[in-house]
């Protein structure tokens, strides 16, 4: 009697187990389809990186950044963050459909940045590539 007890129990695990295996197989199958078919937008700058040269200090550097979503879906700028104080960016607010072209306005104040100067811009979105980002460079002559 023991005996049947436990190959019924076995039984019944093996079955459990397979089914609860193929079952996980079929929603990852579904999962990963999903995924592929929504594809997102995407950002594509068409000069990410801006040489303005020699400036004099005190200056004012401003740049206009286009950028263009290339995906399928609309795109929204979440944040834009610049790597120091001195630098100021503004964004396009509203969604970008696909096709459609956006801007990041980035304004660089020069006093007090005598020097070589590389300055990096960080946008944030909800596109397939989340993070992108943008540079401001040249050199700063003294007074």
């Amino acid at each position: 009697m023991n005996i049947i007890r436990s190959f019924f129990i076995c039984a019944v695990l093996a079955t459990l187990v397979s089914c609860g295996n193929a079952g996980n197989k079929d929603a990852q199958t579904v999962d990963t389809a999903a995924n592929e078919s929504a594809k997102g937008g995407k950002v594509e700058f068409n000069e990410p990186v801006f040489d303005f040269g020699e400036v004099k200090e005190g200056d004012i550097v401003e740049r206009i950044y286009t950028y263009t979503n290339t995906g399928t879906a609309p795109v929204i700028l979440s944040q834009v963050s610049a790597s120091c104080g001195c630098t100021t960016p503004s964004y396009t607010q509203t969604p970008v459909l696909p096709g459609k072209s956006g801007e990041v306005k980035v304004s660089f104040d020069s006093n007090g940045q005598v020097g070589k100067q590389q300055k990096i811009v960080t946008i944030v979105s909800n596109a397939d590539n989340r993070v992108t980002t943008i540079q401001l460079k040249g050199e700063v002559l003294p007074k």
